[in-house]
C-alpha cells in the first residue's frame, strides 16, 4: 500500500514538471509556425481571446429588402449576442442606410444599438444622427427602425436642420414610399420652427 502511494506521488511529481514544459513547447511551436510565413505584424492574441470570450463578430453587415422593395443595410464595428440569450444582437457604432425605390435615401449613425432578429427591428442609441438625401439632418437620443416596413421613429425629442430652416420636435417618423405615394417625414409633439427663406434673385 505504501509502495502504491509512493508511486502515485512520484507520478504526480513528474507530471508537475512535464506538463508545463509540454505546454511551453507547444506554445513555442505555434509561435514559430505563425512567424514562418514572413509576416511582420504581431498576432493580436488579446483581441482574439476577447472575441472568443464574448462571442464577438467584427465588422458585421446585415442587409435585406423592406416590404416595399427598399434596400436596408446595417453595419457596425462589432456584434455580439445579448446577455439575456434572447433574439437580440448588440452592435457597436452602428451605421444604417436605407435606399428607396424612388431614389431617396437616408443614413443613420449612432454610438450603440441592437437588432432583434425575431421582431425584425433595430435600435440605434447614443446620439443618433440621421441624414436624408433631400436635405434633412437630425440628431436625437435614439431611433427605432422597422426592418420590414422601413419606418424610422425617434424615441423622443430631436433637433433638425431642414432645407427651409431649423426645427425641434418631440418625435419624428420617417416613412418610405408606399403604394405609389412618395415617402414623407412627420414631425410631431410640439414642433418649433425657425423659418429661413431661400434667397430670392435680385431684380436688375
Amino acid at each position: 500500500m505504501a509502495h502504491t502511494s509512493n508511486l502515485h506521488s512520484v507520478i504526480v511529481g513528474w507530471l508537475k514538471i512535464l506538463l508545463p514544459l509540454a505546454a511551453l513547447m507547444l506554445l513555442s511551436t505555434l509561435f514559430l509556425f505563425a512567424r514562418g510565413d514572413g509576416a511582420s505584424d504581431d498576432i493580436p492574441f488579446a483581441q482574439i481571446d476577447a472575441a472568443a470570450a464574448e462571442q464577438r463578430v467584427a465588422s458585421p453587415r446585415f442587409s435585406g429588402l423592406t416590404s416595399t422593395g427598399d434596400t436596408l443595410q446595417i453595419s457596425a464595428e462589432a456584434a455580439r449576442p445579448a446577455a439575456d440569450g434572447g433574439s437580440q444582437i448588440d452592435i457597436d457604432r452602428p451605421h444604417l442606410s436605407l435606399d428607396g425605390t424612388d431614389g431617396t435615401s437616408l443614413r443613420i449613425t449612432a454610438g450603440t444599438g441592437s437588432i432583434d432578429t425575431v421582431a425584425r427591428t433595430a435600435r440605434l442609441d447614443g446620439l443618433a444622427r440621421l441624414e436624408t438625401s433631400d436635405g434633412y439632418t437630425m440628431e436625437t437620443a435614439g431611433l427605432r427602425a422597422d426592418m420590414d416596413s422601413g419606418t424610422i421613429t425617434s424615441d423622443g425629442p430631436l433637433e433638425a436642420q431642414a432645407p427651409f430652416g431649423r426645427l425641434s420636435a418631440g418625435q419624428v417618423t420617417v416613412e418610405t414610399a408606399q403604394d405609389g405615394a412618395g415617402g414623407h417625414i412627420a414631425f410631431t409633439d410640439g414642433v418649433n420652427l425657425v423659418y429661413t427663406p431661400s434667397t430670392a434673385p435680385k431684380d436688375d
